[in-house]
């Protein structure tokens, strides 16, 4: 049996379709905060278990009868040590036979700040005596896809990475990735590191918008306190400015570029091309 930790999340939900492809619904497990939120996964028979990462009285229960657990990140910055402490712990006293966890590219050596909270996780794991097996993901391209309808209104694609590459990918591709550990052998112990075949910088961002919109788009770069006041000016909470303005500086310095091309070689097929999902912002 397969438990996919925080399943009612994009990346959890694209795991489960991925795994109900393969495996029998009854086999697998989305552990929810709120089982609410998944009700057609339970009519489609996954059992749905309450599971709060807050709550750890209720997470020992959700993993029992485990062979195998995702561990997809809290998505609360700040809060992750503790929460992904509680989930090893109880996936620990539940027998769970390998944990996989969704962790950050290169996050022992990561110029980005939000990796210190991954590198920890890891270390918690290796300490934990369970079996383990790292996706170490890289940036997700839907990160900037977000920001196509500003560019295109704006005439400008904002940002502090200068040069940096960026070895991004689709979440359906990391899903994917997860799907494959999850239903193979011989996982323990293995570290992938995760990202697109094709890099591309701020400035190519920009051009493919330009190229397909027929719109002229061009890459501001800013240094990364006024980046962040931009965020801040055009709405964007505090915590998640600051968190893609430390982001893109890290860009700068190569934290998001991977061309090992460990993502393919494990689906078994290219990543999504970075136009194929600006054409699909375009087209919405």
């Amino acid at each position: 049996m397969i438990v996919v930790t925080g399943a009612s999340g994009q990346l959890g939900r694209m795991v489960i379709e991925g795994l109900l492809e393969r495996l029998p619904a009854a086999d697998i497990v989305a552990a929810v905060r709120n089982p609410d939120q998944v009700n057609d996964l339970a009519k489609r028979g996954v059992q749905v278990r309450h599971a709060d990462y807050d709550k750890p009285a209720t997470l020992e229960k959700a993993f029992e009868g485990a062979d195998r657990l995702l561990l997809v990140s809290s998505s609360e910055v700040g809060k992750r040590v503790p929460q992904h402490r509680a989930i090893i712990d109880a996936a620990r006293r539940a027998g769970v036979a390998l944990i996989a966890y969704t962790s950050i590219l290169h996050a022992d050596v990561s110029p980005l700040p939000l990796a210190a909270e991954h590198k920890e996780t890891e270390e918690m794991l290796q300490r934990s005596g369970v079996p383990f097996v790292l996706l170490r993901n890289g940036w997700y391209t839907e990160n900037y896809i977000a920001s196509v309808p500003a560019a295109l209104q704006h005439g400008v694609v904002l940002g502090s990475a200068g040069e940096g590459r960026i070895s991004s990918a689709a979440r359906a591709d990391y899903a994917a990735a997860a799907v494959e550990v999850l239903t193979r052998d011989g996982q323990a112990g293995r570290v992938y590191e995760l990202a697109g075949d094709t890099a591309y910088s701020l400035t190519d961002f920009a051009a493919e918008i330009s190229r397909q919109s027929g719109k002229a788009v061009v890459y501001n770069d800013l240094p990364e306190p006024d980046f962040k006041a931009a965020l801040l000016g055009a709405g964007v909470p505090a915590g998640l400015a600051a968190l893609l303005a430390e982001s893109d500086a890290g860009a700068a310095k190569g934290g998001l570029f991977d061309d090992s091309l460990q993502l393919r070689e494990l689906i078994g097929r290219p990543t999504t091309p970075l136009a194929s999902l600006v054409t699909a912002a375009l087209n919405q």
